[in-house]
């Protein structure tokens, strides 16, 4: 996958929040959404 641009709307994916429940981009559509990846190492395991 190449590198998105400044503006360009994100794919399509499915992430686990920080409870482990399965969040999907879809769930937010027509929202702005901010996403904060946190190594493995300084999240709970």
């Amino acid at each position: 996958m190449s590198m998105l641009k400044i503006g360009s709307e994100a794919p399509h994916f499915s992430l686990e929040n920080q409870n482990g429940d399965l969040v999907d981009l879809s769930d937010f559509c027509g929202k702005k959404v901010l996403l904060w990846f946190v190594p493995r190492a300084f999240g709970k395991n």
